[in-house]
């Protein structure tokens, strides 16, 4: 069970800062989100795969032929939030309200009910576990904001496997796809997506889908553009992990996608047996 999945934001929106993520200033920037998506779209075409796109209400308003575009290929639409705010820096008010916003845009687009959610930064953690009675309010069933390690934004380590499962907050259950994790030495860490597919070797990243039954990738259009621009006004640290390693991602994506074969979260959903899932009370 290999499932690939797409956070689809464009390339600036690698700044949280809540002053930045105001949808006036991001108009001054060129996007290259068309372009890495239609690229995407065409490599899963000529393997026949079906994947999960997590997508910004930002992005249905502003490019809702690229959502449509993702539909007609048959893929999952999921919401990544409205605007990509961390939920760590939202009230449940902001939070809920974000969240309606970005399943109204995508659903205007795609004309049926959005039920999938990840969460930006997969910023979802125990100082907000009202993150996922919200969800449910809205009408979420199944989530892919767990981050089963140490986490900048949120994080669980104390969930320590590699699987799905129910996730059980306040009578609220929720059908939970973690992103995977690997040891090395005393450390969990994510291999899988993102900065950390870009940064590790892809002999290791190799050896940990070969070795699990379970794997949950998480790729951005960005991840694979060695043409992007820098964006300004990064940390030296947030720099190093936005970009590091872009040069050669194409190529490991293509090898990887040649190598496995992946499905879908809906496609899993339905091989999973949920009555014999292990529950994870979080409180």
């Amino acid at each position: 069970m290999k499932i690939l999945s797409f956070d689809i934001e464009d390339w600036f929106h690698i700044n949280f800062d809540k002053n930045f993520n105001i949808e006036s200033k991001w108009d001054s920037f060129d996007s290259r989100l068309e372009l890495n998506t239609k690229k995407i779209l065409e490599l899963l075409s000529e393997k026949g795969i079906k994947a999960t796109f997590f997508c910004l209400g930002w992005v249905a308003r502003k490019y809702p032929h690229i959502i449509r575009e993702f539909q007609k290929a048959g893929h999952d639409i999921g919401s990544h939030s409205d605007v990509h705010n961390l939920v760590s820096l939202m009230t449940p008010e902001e939070f809920n309200l974000d969240l309606k916003k970005s399943l109204e845009s995508i659903e205007n687009v795609i004309g049926k009910k959005v039920k999938m959610f990840r969460a930006p930064a997969f910023s979802i953690g125990k100082e907000n576990l009202w993150a996922f009675d919200i969800l449910k309010e809205n009408g979420i069933e199944i989530d892919a904001s767990i981050f089963p390690a140490n986490h900048d934004f949120g994080g669980f380590p104390e969930i320590s496997f590699n699987n799905p499962f129910l996730l059980n907050y306040n009578g609220n259950k929720i059908k939970e796809f973690p992103v995977s994790t690997m040891n090395i030495l005393t450390k969990r860490i994510v291999i899988s997506g993102g900065g950390f597919f870009r940064f590790f070797p892809y002999g290791i990243i190799k050896g940990h889908l070969k070795r699990n039954s379970y794997s949950m990738t998480y790729f951005h259009p960005r991840d694979i553009d060695s043409m992007q621009p820098m964006l300004d006004g990064l940390s030296l640290i947030r720099r190093f992990k936005s970009y590091y390693g872009i040069k050669k991602a194409l190529s490991k994506f293509k090898t990887m996608l040649n190598q496995f074969e992946f499905m879908s979260v809906s496609e899993a959903d339905k091989i999973i047996d949920w009555k014999s899932k292990e529950i994870i009370e979080l409180t």
